[in-house]
C-alpha cells in the first residue's frame, strides 16, 4: 500500500507545503495582490475608485474565483473562500457558482484528507449550481493523486446517475479530472452508460466522452471508442452543430493520444460519413495520435489543410484544429519547434482569419510555462489584433506560456492590457485568467507536459491542455459562455516545478545542488559538462524551463539519473567530501 501511495502522489501535498515553507510563500494572496491595479493607472480605474465600492460585478467575481484558485493552488488556505463563514460562492450568478465552488478544489489541490471534508459541505447544497461546483471541486482536489484511498469515485459515483443535468455533468467531469490518465476500469463502468443519445442529451454524452477520454488517455480502449463513435454516427445535424460536440471529438482523440498507427480504423470510420464535423473529428484524432512524434508527413498534410481557402464558416472549423495539430506534432523537440514557429509567421501573414485565430493557441502549446521572449512579442502584437477572437486567444496564450513563472514582463503586458480592455468585459475576463495562470501556485507550479529533460510526455497534462485549447477555438460559447469551468481541466497537468531531495524514509533533507541552463551533450566525447552558468543552492530549489540540476557533493547518491520533482537520495559509503 505504501508503494501504491507513493506512485499515486499521496505524499505530494506534505512535500509541497515544505517547499512553500522553505521559500517563505505560505501567506495566502488575494486576487487584488495579483492584479496590482494601482500600477495600471488609467482613467477607468480612477473612475472606479471614485464610485461606491459595493457594486459586485458577476463577471469580475467569476474571474476572481479562478484567479484565487490558481494562485493559491495546493496551499489549502486563501483569503476569499476558505475562511469560516465565507459567502463568496453566493456572490456569483447562476453558472458562476459552479466555478466558485470548484475553486475550493483548486485551493485544496492534492490535499484529499482536509479538502474532501471542506468541499463536502457545499455538495449538500439545495442549489444545483453550488452542488455541481462542489462535485467538480472534489474531482479537482484529487487530480493526480490516485493512492489506495482514492475518494473521488466513492463520493462522485452516486451523483452520476442523478436526474439533474448540471449535477450529472459536473460529477462526470470531476471523475474525468480526478482519474485523468489512470485507465481506471471502475470509472468506465459508471460513465459508459452516459455515452449514448438514447437516454442522454448531446451535452451530457459529450462531457461523458470527454471524461472517458481523459481517464483512458492514450490507451486506445476499443470499447470506449466504439461507444463514442456510436454517438457520433447517430447524432443529427443540429446536435453536431452544438458546441458540446467538440468535446465528443476531443474525447475520442485523447483515447488515441500518442498511439500513432492505432488510430487508422477509427479514422476510416469517421471519414466515411457526411457529417458536418467529420473533418474536425478525424483531424483531432490524427493530431492526437501523433502528438510529440515530429512526424513530417503529417505536418505536410496539415499545412496543406491550413492553406485551403474556405469561406463558409460552417465547414472551415477543422482548419483551426490543423493549426493546433502542427504544434502538437512538433512539440517535444527543439528543431521541429523552431520550424513550426516560422510556419506560424507565414500563416499569420497569408492565411484566412479563421486559421489565424488558432495561431496564438498553437504558439502557447509549443511553449507551455516557457516565457520565450520572441514568442511573447508575437503574442503581445496579436493581443491588439483587429479580429476579436485572435486578440482573445492571444491574451489566454500569454497566460499559458507564463504559467507558474511569475514572469515580470508578461505581468507588465497583462497589466497594460487590463487598462486597455477595461471597457470590454470578455477581454478583461481573459486578462484576469491569464494573470491567475501567470502566478500559478505563487510561481511554484508548472503546466509543462514534458517530463524528465523532455524525454517523456505526460499524457494527463497534455489532455488537460488540449481540452482548454480546443474550447478556446470557440471561445464565445465555451470559456466566455457557460462552460468556463473547463479551465479547471488544467489541474490534471499541474505539478510543482521543484527539485526536492528526500531520504529513504521520505523525510526532506537539504543537499547542495548546482542549477544551470541545460546543455545538449548527445554524441560528445569524454565527460562534457551538462549544465552551464550554474549557481549552487541547497534543496529544495525551483527549476525553470530548460534548466537542469546536478548534485554538488558526492556525499549523497541520487536514485535517478534526472534530477527533478522529488528525488530519493542515499548516503554514499565511499564519500570523500564531508557533508555540506
Amino acid at each position: 500500500e505504501e508503494l501504491l501511495d507513493i506512485i499515486g502522489n499521496v505524499p505530494l501535498t506534505k512535500l509541497y507545503n515544505t517547499l512553500a515553507m522553505e521559500l517563505d510563500v505560505q501567506d495566502a494572496k488575494t486576487p487584488e495582490d495579483i492584479y496590482k491595479s494601482h500600477l495600471a493607472d488609467s482613467v477607468s480605474n480612477r473612475l472606479q475608485r471614485s464610485r461606491p465600492a459595493n457594486v459586485d460585478s458577476a463577471r469580475k467575481n467569476l474571474a476572481d474565483s479562478f484567479v484565487n484558485g490558481f494562485v493559491n493552488a495546493g496551499f489549502s488556505k486563501d483569503k476569499v473562500i476558505t475562511p469560516k463563514g465565507s459567502d463568496w460562492v453566493f456572490k456569483n450568478k447562476d453558472h458562476g457558482k459552479i466555478s466558485a465552488a470548484a475553486s475550493l478544489g483548486m485551493v485544496y489541490l492534492w490535499d484529499t484528507d482536509v479538502g474532501g471534508n471542506e468541499i463536502d459541505k457545499y455538495s449538500m447544497s439545495k442549489q444545483k449550481h453550488v452542488k455541481g461546483g462542489a462535485l467538480l471541486g472534489i474531482g479537482i482536489c484529487c487530480a493526480g493523486v490516485t493512492g489506495s484511498m482514492s475518494m473521488a469515485l466513492a463520493l462522485l459515483s452516486d451523483y452520476v446517475e442523478e436526474n439533474d443535468a448540471t449535477t450529472k455533468m459536473m460529477a462526470t467531469l470531476g471523475l474525468g479530472i480526478a482519474y485523468c490518465g489512470t485507465g481506471n476500469e471502475e470509472v468506465s463502468e459508471y460513465l459508459l452508460k452516459l455515452v449514448s443519445l438514447e437516454s442522454e442529451s448531446m451535452e451530457i454524452a459529450s462531457i461523458a466522452s470527454l471524461a472517458l477520454g481523459m481517464v483512458f488517455a492514450g490507451t486506445a480502449n476499443e470499447e470506449i471508442s466504439a461507444a463514442i463513435l456510436d454517438v457520433y454516427l447517430f447524432a443529427d445535424e443540429n446536435q453536431c452543430k452544438d458546441t458540446s460536440a467538440i468535446y465528443l471529438c476531443i474525447g475520442l482523440g485523447l483515447l488515441y493520444l500518442g498511439q500513432r498507427d492505432a488510430c487508422e480504423p477509427i479514422l476510416e470510420a469517421t471519414q466515411a460519413t457526411e457529417n458536418p464535423i467529420s473533418k474536425y473529428m478525424s483531424l483531432t484524432i490524427e493530431t492526437c495520435a501523433y502528438a510529440g512524434t515530429g512526424n513530417v508527413l503529417l505536418i505536410q498534410k496539415l499545412l496543406k489543410e491550413v492553406s485551403e481557402h474556405i469561406d463558409d464558416e460552417k465547414i472551415n472549423r477543422h482548419q483551426a484544429v490543423a493549426v493546433l495539430g502542427l504544434a502538437m506534432v512538433a512539440m517535444g523537440e527543439d528543431l521541429g519547434k523552431e520550424m513550426i514557429v516560422r510556419s506560424m509567421d507565414h500563416i499569420l501573414q497569408y492565411a484566412e482569419v479563421n486559421v489565424t485565430r488558432a495561431v496564438p493557441l498553437a504558439l502557447a502549446l509549443l511553449n507551455v510555462s516557457n516565457p520565450d521572449v520572441s514568442i511573447m512579442d508575437t503574442l503581445s502584437k496579436l493581443t491588439h489584433d483587429a479580429d476579436q477572437q485572435v486578440s482573445q486567444n492571444a491574451v489566454l496564450a500569454l497566460g499559458i506560456i507564463g504559467a507558474g513563472t511569475n514572469n515580470s514582463r508578461i505581468a507588465g503586458l497583462l497589466r497594460q492590457l487590463s487598462s486597455y480592455y477595461s471597457r470590454e468585459p470578455n477581454h478583461l475576463f481573459l486578462v484576469r485568467i491569464a494573470q491567475g495562470l501567470l502566478h500559478l501556485g505563487k510561481g511554484l507550479l508548472t503546466l509543462d507536459p514534458l517530463l524528465s529533460d523532455g524525454l517523456l510526455l505526460s499524457k494527463s497534462a497534455l489532455a488537460g491542455l488540449l481540452v482548454v485549447l480546443h474550447s478556446s477555438l470557440d471561445m464565445k460559447n465555451t470559456l466566455l459562455g457557460k462552460r468556463h469551468y473547463m479551465l479547471y481541466c488544467l489541474s490534471c497537468g499541474m505539478r510543482p516545478r521543484m527539485l526536492m531531495t528526500v531520504d529513504e524514509k521520505l523525510q526532506p533533507i537539504a543537499v547542495k545542488v548546482r542549477v544551470g541552463t541545460a546543455v545538449d551533450t548527445a554524441g560528445k566525447a569524454g565527460k562534457p559538462k551538462t549544465i552551464t552558468g550554474f549557481q549552487t543552492h541547497k534543496t529544495p530549489v525551483l527549476l525553470a524551463h530548460g534548466e537542469r540540476a546536478e548534485l554538488a557533493t558526492d556525499y549523497y547518491i541520487s536514485m535517478t539519473n534526472v534530477l527533478e520533482g522529488v528525488v530519493i537520495v542515499r548516503k554514499n559509503p565511499d564519500a570523500v567530501d564531508e557533508e555540506g
